[in-house]
């Protein structure tokens, strides 16, 4: 799976954990010099607090369009540190 956007691939992996029709790629899998951490925190009841990336691609930035779960809930464990997308960010194989 790919996660692109801006026309860069940002993240790349074949082990991704879908939940909720969403591709969470491992940590690792991210290039990170796209990813600029954010302060916004949301919650989910089930999975935890999720924090967010700002992506900064080719001058571009698309704030909060990516988010991760640090510290998920036990329910969630399997996304631990994952990373996900929206904000128009493709994910595609």
């Amino acid at each position: 799976m790919k996660a692109i956007w801006n026309n860069e691939i940002i993240a790349e992996s074949n082990d991704t954990v879908v939940v909720e029709n969403n591709h969470y790629f491992p940590e690792d899998s991210i290039k990170k010099d796209f990813f600029i951490p954010s302060t916004t925190r949301t919650t989910c009841p089930w999975k935890g607090e999720a924090s967010y990336y700002t992506l900064m691609v080719n001058g571009k930035e698309n704030k909060d369009a990516a988010w991760f779960y640090g510290r998920p809930f036990e329910a969630a464990n399997n996304i631990k540190n994952r990373v996900a997308f929206w904000k128009g960010v493709k994910v595609t194989d």
